[in-house]
């Protein structure tokens, strides 16, 4: 069964509408028995904020039933429910706090439950309250943190934007899937804790919207310029760096009210443009001083033959003397729209060999 056909399936028999109405065992959302990945606002006393696509919340427990008690700003949101390491099905949580079956009818011992988060930041803040165990349930130790850390920044494609949607490149949120992005797949394959910090549209010079990923790469809360990521929390092995597809178009749109809200009237020169990639990876470098960082580029059009973006990529690093970072592009897939998920398997695949090589992994 091919991928697309499986997402088919599990959308069809899996997705979890009802919620149930009574508590068992809750477990509150600030236990030391669950565990979160991901940029996480959990300084509130009554519920966890989350936002970045990747994020997740895992609990070991033991028991046949559990329920996640969840919140929605829009009801736009997606998380995959992954029980004992498998895919399961995914929650479409509601604008109003309530509880939502996650597993049940499981065998008796010891099980793992864990929600992923599909979609981007722009689609509302989502609210988790804690978990809850059907009767007799208890929560267990956390299992141990992963060895290896990797961080990601990018844009539609690290997002897995419209990644299910074989019949065009539509923006509901039901086809971007972080889950089957190459960075997901990367991680995976590692067997590395992620942080991804991304959004469709974004760019470093400019985007489709007023935003840049140097306004916030180092946010907690996206939507929150005051909201400061605390950096010492998290200190990635590897950086992967996915930018200025979105760039290489907007430069040459002088009509566009991004072009004239960034530039004006004036379209940034190369060295200009080369000048904000190597101050972006400068401001990488100094919150993640021993990280190995990779620029990448691909496999939309930016990595088409005859585009100068690699070379501005290239003339970045190499600019900064830094042997620690280094580039690897994907060739252009050739086709219409975003990366679907084959696509997405060909930039994790073209990936891998070339981390296993820089990092010894």
């Amino acid at each position: 069964m091919s991928r697309y056909f499986l997402f088919l399936s599990l959308f069809a028999a899996f997705i979890i509408s009802g919620c149930k109405t009574t508590a068992e065992t809750f477990i509150p959302f600030n236990s030391t028995s669950i565990m979160y990945e991901g940029r996480i606002d959990t300084a509130s006393s009554e519920r966890a904020e989350l936002y970045w696509s990747g994020t997740t919340i895992t609990l070991n427990f033991e028991g046949t039933g559990i329920s996640a008690k969840m919140k929605e700003e829009r009801g736009d949101n997606y998380y995959n429910v992954i029980v004992d390491g498998e895919l399961s099905g995914m929650i479409r949580p509601d604008t109003v706090a309530a509880l939502y079956e996650l597993a049940s009818g499981l065998a008796e011992g010891k099980h793992t439950i864990q929600l992923f988060k599909r979609t981007e930041y722009d689609r509302g803040y989502s609210w988790f309250y804690g978990f809850d165990l059907d009767p007799g349930g208890t929560p267990l130790t956390p299992s141990p943190k992963k060895t290896r850390k990797i961080e990601y920044f990018g844009d539609s494609i690290t997002a897995g934007y419209s990644t299910n949607d074989y019949n065009g490149d539509r923006s509901d949120s039901i086809y971007t899937n972080y889950y089957e992005s190459y960075a997901n797949l990367i991680s995976d394959h590692f067997d590395a804790e992620q942080h991804c910090t991304c959004k469709s549209g974004i760019g470093i010079t400019i985007s489709w919207f007023p935003t840049i990923m140097p306004d916030i790469w180092d946010n907690t809360d996206p939507l929150d310029s005051t909201s400061t990521w605390d950096f010492d929390q998290y200190q990635p092995d590897l950086v992967i760096v996915n930018l200025f597809q979105n760039d290489s178009w907007l430069v040459n749109l002088p009509d566009h009210p991004s072009f004239k809200h960034f530039f004006g009237t004036t379209k940034p020169a190369k060295d200009e443009i080369i000048s904000a990639y190597s101050d972006f990876l400068k401001n990488v470098r100094s919150v993640y001083p021993d990280a190995t960082i990779i620029s990448t580029l691909g496999n939309m059009d930016i990595t088409r033959e005859g585009s100068e973006w690699p070379g501005y990529v290239i003339a970045a690093v190499e600019s900064l003397n830094d042997d620690n970072i280094y580039y690897k592009f994907t060739p252009f897939k050739d086709t219409p729209g975003h990366p679907k998920v084959e696509e997405q398997v060909e930039i994790a695949e073209n990936l891998i060999p070339f981390i296993e090589e820089k990092m010894g992994w």
